[in-house]
Parts: structure tokens; sequence; C-alpha cells
């Protein structure tokens, strides 16, 4: 109850603050510059060079504090050791290079960086093509995009009764259990079996961004002038070569966008691991890993920064391309 007063105090004060600060602003701002009287121009003017500023002011000044600040201070962190107070230059990242589950954080989030954004963009877009072609697709729509309501943290617990394993002669709770058993096969304990279980975290994951690339594709797809659907149809063109040479080629870019979106979320997974297995029985992946360093523990906030920065330096190339070709799409 506590932690829900909490959440509801969080939403009223922000909300109502953004109101009043808008509302108090533009107020100061006509008083300041009224809009009547024998400068009435000039001041509608410079009230209108100030106002864009009283908006976006509060924002600029949060990105400093929240994002531009932690990134100089990590860099700073990442050159001493784990206390701040010992500079060891780059002896955090030569460690780094040498330390095997760094490089099983790496091999993992490779590993997810090849198959969720493509399974999520592909089922995404299978969705998004058949929901458009059957007359409750809204329905299915809605049903699919739900798991995106979810945050990572329940989407997490609720694949983890999915997965869960009771002994030989037990009653199965775990979905895949039960079905399994139901075979004739004995349970698994499916979230420790190595490398699979890595496919079945992905599997969270996908099921979540799979409702956003829907969403996305399919507004993309409805964007494709009929007159070029027409014409192949008259041109003689199946339903397979409709979709994969007409439609497809045509969104081609905001595939791009909706792949490289999801790529950066891959980049930067952490709770679905956290939650289900904590990096164990070769699941680590980067984010966890900095976790474990900066928070579990005696703390390691200079390995815990050079690991920040790596994902960093991972995702801001993609974050740019990303905004470039959007902007592209929108001239």
């Amino acid at each position: 109850m506590e932690q829900l007063s909490y959440a509801a105090g969080t939403i009223v004060t922000g909300v109502f603050g953004c109101v009043a600060w808008f509302w108090g602003s533009n107020l100061i701002l006509d008083w300041v510059w009224p809009s009547r009287g024998p400068h009435a121009g000039r001041n509608i003017l410079r009230a209108n060079m100030v106002r864009p500023w009283l908006f976006i002011g509060p924002a600029i000044l949060f990105l400093a504090v929240y994002l531009v600040y932690p990134v100089f201070d990590s860099i700073w962190r990442s050159l001493h050791d784990a206390g701040g107070r010992t500079w060891v230059g780059l002896g955090n990242y030569r460690w780094l290079a040498a330390d095997a589950k760094f490089r099983e954080s790496i091999l993992n989030n490779l590993l997810w960086l090849l198959v969720v954004p493509a399974a999520s963009t592909f089922f995404g877009l299978l969705a998004a093509q058949l929901t458009d072609r059957i007359r409750w697709g809204n329905v299915a729509k809605s049903f699919i995009f739900m798991p995106m309501a979810i945050s990572f943290v329940g989407a997490g617990v609720i694949w983890k009764f999915i997965y869960d394993y009771r002994a030989e002669g037990q009653e199965q709770i775990g979905l895949l259990n039960a079905v399994w058993t139901a075979l004739g096969h004995p349970p698994e304990t499916w979230l420790t079996i190595p490398f699979w279980n890595n496919f079945f975290l992905m599997a969270v994951l996908i099921w979540i961004q799979t409702g956003f690339a829907m969403v996305i594709l399919s507004a993309a797809l409805r964007g494709i002038p009929e007159e070029t659907i027409e014409a192949a149809i008259l041109d003689g063109a199946n339903p397979w070569q409709l979709f994969f040479r007409i439609k497809v080629p045509q969104i081609w870019g905001t595939i791009a966008v909706v792949w490289t979106t999801i790529t950066i979320t891959v980049l930067k997974i952490f709770d679905i691991v956290f939650v289900m297995t904590n990096g164990q029985w070769g699941t680590q992946v980067l984010a966890n890993l900095m976790y474990d360093w900066m928070f579990r523990g005696a703390p390691d906030y200079g390995r815990g920064s050079a690991i920040a920065l790596v994902i960093m330096a991972l995702v801001t190339p993609i974050m740019v391309w990303n905004i470039r070709n959007a902007r592209r799409e929108m001239m």
C-alpha cells in the first residue's frame, strides 16, 4: 500500500507540476512582456522568442543532470579503482579484455542481437500482414500488442512460471513441463540447460517486442499506395509475390527502423535476465554484469563504469543511425 501511495503521489506531482510550470511560466511571461500597450508588437516578438525555451528548458536541464553528467562521471570512475580514489588508467579495460565473464556477456549479447531483432521483426511483420486481412484483425492486434504493457520484470516472472520445474512425480505447474511430461518425457530445468537457456530467455523479449513491431509495420503497410498493389495484381502477381516483391521493398526503411530500435533494447537487456536466471548457467549479459560489479557485494565502481561505457559505445552508433534514418523517412 505504501508503494502504491508513492507511485500515485509521483504521478500526481509530475502531472500537476508540469501543468503548473507551463501555466505559471506563461503567466509571468505575459506579465513581463504584455501583449497590449504601445510596445505590444515588440513584446509579442520577445515573448515568442523566450516561450519555447520555457517549454524545453526543464527537459534540457534533466537531460544534463541525468544523462550528460553520468556519462562524464562514468568515464572518470572507469579510470579509477573500486573506491574512485586511486588512478588506474586503462587498468579496468585491460581487466575486461581478460575476464571470462565479460567475454561470456559479449557472446551472449551478440547471440541476442542475432536472434531477437530478426525474430521480433519477422513475427511483427507476419502479424501485421495477417491481421489486416481478417475481420477480427483489430482484436487480434490488441492481444498481440498487450505484452508491451507489461514491464520486463513482470514478463520475466510470468515466463518463469511457464518454465517452472517440479521433481519427477510431482504435479508440474510450469506450462512447458506440463506439456513435456504429457508427451512422456521427464521434466526439465529449462533455464539451467547451457546455451539453450539463452533462447528461452530471448523468447520473453520476442513475445514483448512483436507487438511493437506489428503496430509500426502495420501502419507502414497501410501507407503503401493502392495503385502499386492494383498494378501488381493486374500483372498477375500472386499473394507471395505481392507481399515480398511489392509491399516489403516499399516499407524497407520502416523495417530497418524497427530492427534497430529493438537492437538498442537488446543491447541494454537486463531485467529479464536478472529476474529469471540472474546471469547464472551461462546466461550473463553486459547490463547484468555491470549491475553485479556496481551493486553486489563490495561494489567496484571502476569496473562497473567500464562495462557501462562499453554498453554505451555499442548503443550510440546504432541510435545515431536510427535517428538519421527516421528523419530521412519523415522528409
